[in-house]
């Protein structure tokens, strides 16, 4: 399986900054706490698991899959 190139916080924020969004805009874009995300950006998440997790794989800066954990019971 081929994964994606792993992007740094500071890619993320440019490539926004190229969109004309902000932080904010993405995580309620994406259903996600503002907060959360900010966290995940700064490195005081650990992402490893749950919303953490979630965020850090949809920004591109972790590789991982997201699951519903329901179906995992």
């Amino acid at each position: 399986m081929k994964t994606q190139k792993l992007l740094t916080p500071q890619e993320i924020r440019a490539e926004w900054f190229r969109k004309g969004l902000g932080q904010n805009d993405w995580a309620r874009k994406n259903g996600f706490n503002p907060v959360t995300v900010s966290q995940v950006l700064n490195g005081i998440n650990k992402c490893s698991k749950g919303e953490g997790h979630k965020v850090a794989v949809m920004l591109g800066l972790k590789d991982g899959e997201i699951v519903d954990a329901a179906s995992h019971e």
